[in-house]
């Protein structure tokens, strides 16, 4: 079968390997549409990331080269022996998390945070960046009747946002600022409509990204280049937000989104971080304010579905390109580089 791999980074190749078989527990999946992730292009650029080279990742056993994509949905072609969630025909969607099961993390039932977590399709295991691929039974969620291949694919992406929006402090009628209106960025956007926040803002410099933030619900989109951000913020919000929501990944940003919130107000981290970055923790303190972490998600894939059955996170609006598989790299991961206007690029073996 046709499928991506990394081999390093800046080299993915499309090559053919063998299709795998539906093992034990296993449910093959016919992939439909899969969607290149923010960390997928990390790799790309900067990688090894989340990708294991040298030594084989603790749950996949698995190591580079390995085929990519974790942001995918399709149509379950086989299932194996003592696989009874779902049967052959039904549309899934996948909740690529790696995990021990066996640490303090996991038995906690807090399996995002397993202390060997990886992902299917970064960290081995065989990824949707392929005509086909296999996970474990209890990775596939069922699709609601009606739910298209596309939204499918956006489950992941949008489940990262609702969960980093769960575990904020937000309430309804709250006020939040979402810094980077790129993919995640415009997914926190909609997660927080869906929690009843009263005013949304954006801060993005791309105009495209910038009118998509609009389109969907932000009141306001501040462009840094043209205005002091944490002014702006303070002014429109009277002190500040209840949340500021970081999903860019620039070190300098973060003391940005500190500063946009009120007296004990909160920030996301919600990126991953290719470098540290410094913050003055007086700002911090002299306002109570504080600093929270989320990392993708946790029992949120049936919410983020039902959410999508409303209208919340629609992929005719946040969707910019459909390629093939043969053009991954270059109308794929190389536009995502070169061009700031896409938002999320769709893969359609």
């Amino acid at each position: 079968m046709k499928s991506a791999r990394w081999h390093a980074a800046k080299d993915i190749r499309v090559e053919e390997i063998p299709a795998p078989e539906a093992t034990e527990g296993k449910v093959k999946i016919k992939v439909k549409s899969a969607g290149i992730c923010g960390s997928d292009l990390h790799e790309y650029t900067v990688g090894p990331i989340f990708i294991p080279v040298g030594e084989n990742h603790p749950v996949s056993q698995d190591k580079a080269p390995i085929v990519m994509g974790h942001e995918f949905a399709g149509e379950v072609v086989e299932v194996g022996e003592g696989v009874t969630k779902v049967k052959v025909g039904d549309n899934v969607t996948v909740e690529p998390l790696l995990y021990c099961g066996k640490c303090d993390a996991c038995k906690q039932g807090r399996y995002n945070i397993c202390e060997s977590v990886g992902f299917h399709g970064l960290a081995g295991g065989g990824g949707g960046f392929a005509d086909y691929t296999t996970v474990d039974e209890h990775m596939v969620h069922k699709m609601p009747e009606g739910l298209s291949f596309e939204q499918g694919a956006l489950v992941e992406p949008a489940a990262v946002a609702l969960h980093a929006v769960r575990l904020s402090k937000i309430k309804a009628g709250d006020t939040a600022a979402v810094f980077g209106a790129g993919p995640i960025g415009l997914l926190v956007i909609e997660a927080l409509r869906a929690a009843g926040a009263s005013e949304i803002y954006a801060v993005e410099l791309s105009e495209e990204r910038a009118a998509k933030a609009l389109e969907i619900g932000a009141k306001a989109v501040i462009n840094p280049k043209e205005e002091n951000v944490v002014e702006k913020l303070t002014e429109l919000t009277a002190g500040g937000v209840d949340v500021a929501f970081e999903v860019t990944g620039v070190p300098i940003v973060l003391q940005q989104c500190i500063d946009s919130t009120n007296h004990a107000g909160e920030t996301m981290i919600v990126s991953i971080w290719e470098s540290g970055a410094e913050i003055m923790p007086n700002n911090l303190v002299l306002k109570e304010r504080s600093i929270k972490s989320t990392l993708a998600y946790r029992n949120v894939f049936p919410a983020v579905m039902e959410l999508m059955m409303q209208g919340y996170f629609p992929a005719e609006k946040l969707v910019t390109k459909r390629i093939s598989l043969d053009e991954i790299v270059e109308e794929g991961f190389e536009t995502l580089v070169n061009e700031k206007t896409q938002v999320k690029i769709l893969v359609q073996p």
